[in-house]
């Protein structure tokens, strides 16, 4: 059960004033770059993907389906991340993930690296041209060293060594090691739901950090009195939500790595919404001004 945390606004229809419940729990953005891919590299995907492209787009797909996330699309960041030539090796860093997410308007990025992926132990079978036959007993193991990076700050907010294992023992015929034609067979096998279980506890590793973290938009474009933000409806934006409008000082250089320690904030005024798109909303100031493309945008 989704917890929702509620507030109430007050609203005018057919000239009453009615008091209604309304959502204020925000959708966080995440993007999910590929895993590094540490294993022998004996198994793939059924299209031919390693293991730390698929467990990413399996991770994705949980996290939308999960219904809590706004999740960036994996096509337009490697898109965005060709452009950029950011991770250009193959290998995301903290760094690399908390630049990359800053452009993209993501509040959390998932990095990692698939350590152990395939079969760890098998007994007493006979194999033909690459199939087992008889008693077996095998175990398959799939291992991910996933990091959470806080892209407001750069900083690695939770590291986990995710380690899943599935066995199973009995008279049976196996597919050769590696080789799945379809994702069926991928999902009934030994793998495949070590890999899911793997997906499953990895998702409630974000599931308990982004729960902690604020939720943050920013202003993309100022007119007069009007306000265009980020993101909209896609993020739980509502017409009639209040935002405080926060823009940063001058930000601090750490003299002796030359990497930013963050920057002072001032709390410029608070914006009212009048308009929501799907990724973008329409505000109208209540209160200060001078805001800029880039002030952040939070809830009260």
């Amino acid at each position: 059960m989704t917890f929702l945390k509620t507030c109430l606004r007050t609203v005018l229809i057919a000239g009453l004033v009615v008091i209604v419940p309304v959502s204020a729990q925000m959708k966080k953005r995440i993007a999910v770059f590929t895993f590094e891919d540490k294993t022998d590299q004996s198994y793939h995907w059924w299209d031919g993907r390693n293991p730390g492209d698929g467990m990413a787009d399996m991770l994705t797909t949980a996290l939308v389906k999960s219904g809590k996330y706004t999740v960036m699309e994996r096509q337009e960041m490697g898109r965005l991340l060709q452009e950029q030539q950011l991770g250009q090796s193959g290998i995301v860093t903290p760094q690399s993930a908390a630049e990359m997410g800053k452009m993209m308007g993501v509040e959390l990025a998932v990095i990692g690296a698939v350590t152990e992926f395939g079969h760890t132990k098998k007994d007493m079978g006979i194999k033909v041209k690459g199939y087992s036959f008889g008693t077996k007993n095998q175990t398959a193991t799939v291992a991910v060293d996933v990091r959470l990076v806080d892209t407001n700050t750069g900083e690695i907010i939770a590291a986990e060594n995710v380690r899943k294992e599935e066995s199973s023992g009995g008279i049976s015929v196996g597919t050769p090691d590696g080789l799945f034609n379809n994702a069926n067979q991928f999902d009934n096998s030994l793998v495949g739901k070590a890999t899911r279980a793997s997906i499953e506890t990895i998702v409630s590793l974000i599931d308990n950090q982004a729960r902690n973290m604020p939720w943050e938009g920013k202003v993309i474009k100022v007119d007069g009195t009007t306000v265009y933000i980020k993101p909209g409806a896609d993020a739980g934006v509502q017409v009639g939500d209040i935002f405080v409008i926060y823009s940063a000082g001058e930000e601090l250089i750490d003299p002796d790595t030359g990497l930013s320690l963050g920057s002072e904030e001032k709390k410029t005024g608070s914006i009212e919404i009048t308009q929501v798109l799907d990724k973008a909303a329409k505000a109208l100031i209540k209160a200060g001004g001078g805001f800029a493309v880039g002030d952040a945008v939070r809830q009260q």
